[in-house]
């Protein structure tokens, strides 16, 4: 039982240096218009794959906390959004903007571990990395611009310079373009680290 514990608390550990790593650096967070293309959620899809959705869930909310100190401290036109503690121009961020950094990125993990788990119940266990990945990415960026959308609609429009009546085209438009590429991205390289590390947490 300490074995277990001991060996879980080493692999969060890794998933958590990892994940300063990507946002430390420019992995992290690769800005694309008025919002930033991520890889910080596949450590967060691994985790809850390879440790469960609980730690999944863990380590989406670490996520949530690199985005939001990223947002206060780095702003940009929309970090509004994303933080509480930051005001552009006329529009400032409140406690929904808490909502939109951590919900989304503590699901992605909760949902991929959860999949993960269903489908490899049914003996199928490399789709169920490749479904996990896909559930718990696509989740984050739809939670993410919906939150924005719901939240902060106008003031985004108004802040990326767009009419507000075109903002569900333009927010559609990110969830098929980033979105759907950060969702691939993720199930193709969590199915190659899942094989990799296979052989080790079968011993």
């Amino acid at each position: 039982m300490k074995s277990k514990k001991t060996q879980y608390m080493t692999s969060m550990a890794l998933f958590l240096a990892i994940e300063i790593i990507l946002v430390v650096t420019p992995l992290g967070y690769i800005p694309i218009g008025p919002l930033n293309a991520t890889t910080m959620h596949i450590p967060v899809i691994i985790a809850g794959i390879v440790l469960g959705k609980k730690a999944g869930a863990e380590l989406g909310f670490v996520f949530g906390l690199t985005s939001l100190i990223k947002a206060t401290i780095q702003p940009g036109i929309t970090s509004f959004c994303f933080s509480p503690f930051v005001t552009i121009g006329t529009m400032s961020g409140n406690y929904k903007s808490l909502l939109i950094a951590f919900i989304p990125r503590i699901l992605l993990g909760y949902l991929a571990g959860l999949v993960f788990e269903i489908i490899k119940k049914k003996g199928h266990e490399n789709l169920g990395v490749v479904l996990g990945a896909l559930t718990g990415a696509i989740t984050n960026t739809v939670l993410v611009l919906s939150g924005i959308y719901v939240f902060f609609g106008e003031a985004y429009a108004s802040a990326v310079g767009v009419q507000y009546s075109t903002l569900v085209a333009v927010l559609l438009g990110v969830v098929s373009t980033n979105g759907i590429l950060e969702a691939i991205l993720g199930a193709i390289v969590s199915l190659a680290i899942y094989k990799a590390l296979k052989p080790i947490l079968k011993s």
